[in-house]
């Protein structure tokens, strides 16, 4: 499985692949406009069937980065992907110098696999006010928030 930079070709089947996702409640929908601005920031794998998952990672501020969108295909899940996709997303942190990343999640087993801890959202203002004000589940976010500092 090998981890590769999103083009601009894979943005119909990441919005496809995260609505996959946010249909089962695992994370939440994104518009394909907002893929397709942000395509710089995803990696994929792909298999001989296409896209088995993605996931971002996201500059929110100068010492503060975030995973997000990590969707894996329904068939590949447990076979090692999304570890593959965050493992690829922190260690681009690591070469942009982030000391920190977070992550909003519905699976924070998976991630407190990586040394995500749980914070209160209350630490993550940046966040808050540049995405999470156009959620349309703010202010009542079911999200766990987890950090990590690398």
């Amino acid at each position: 499985m090998e981890v590769e930079k999103a083009t601009v070709e894979d943005a119909p089947a990441i919005h496809a692949l995260i609505a996959q996702c946010a249909g089962n409640g695992r994370m939440l929908p994104r518009p394909l406009g907002d893929i397709y601005r942000n395509i710089r920031e995803f990696y994929v794998i792909r298999d001989d069937d296409g896209l088995v998952g993605c996931g971002a990672l996201v500059v929110v501020w100068d010492k503060l980065g975030e995973i997000r969108s990590v969707a894996i295909r329904q068939d590949a899940r447990g076979k090692g992907a999304g570890s593959r996709i965050v493992e690829a997303c922190l260690e681009e942190g690591g070469e942009l110098a982030l000391p920190s990343i977070f992550v909003l999640t519905y699976e924070k087993e998976f991630f407190a696999r990586f040394g995500f801890a749980v914070v209160d959202k209350a630490v993550l203002p940046h966040k808050v006010w540049s995405d999470c004000v156009n959620c349309p589940k703010f202010p009542d976010c079911d999200e766990e928030a987890m950090l990590l500092e690398l």
